[in-house]
């Protein structure tokens, strides 16, 4: 890793882990968030999974207008950074324990690695 992708890391990291922990207290379901990135193509590269327990706290998020409130908070978050992303949305996917655990029995390096989903 170069020192600049070293840098864009530590940044994200922080970033996110400020975004995490604020969704944890306000979204009920929330457990935590990851991210992939390719630095050579950043930050159109940059994918964020946000996960919930399970779909039904998820579709609830929705209902409440908050999934629009966290992307906002992703996107304001990461360009007080310097990390701008015009299109939030194609940056930012949801996902469920519940799911993982029904189609990769848990195995979020397996669920993530093959991220095609989120792409």
């Amino acid at each position: 890793m170069r020192k600049t992708d070293k840098k864009i890391d530590n940044q994200l990291r922080q970033s996110l882990t400020e975004v995490c922990d604020h969704a944890l207290a306000a979204y009920a379901g929330f457990e935590w968030l990851t991210h992939t990135v390719d630095y050579n193509t950043f930050p159109k590269s940059l994918r964020i999974v946000c996960v919930f327990d399970t779909e039904a706290l998820l579709t609830q998020l929705n209902h409440n207008g908050h999934k629009l409130e966290l992307l906002q908070l992703i996107k304001g978050t990461l360009a007080k950074d310097g990390i701008v992303l015009n299109n939030i949305e194609q940056h930012v996917k949801f996902d469920t324990e519940a799911a993982c655990a029904q189609q990769h029995h848990g195995n979020w390096a397996l669920r993530l690695s093959g991220a095609n989903q989120y792409h």
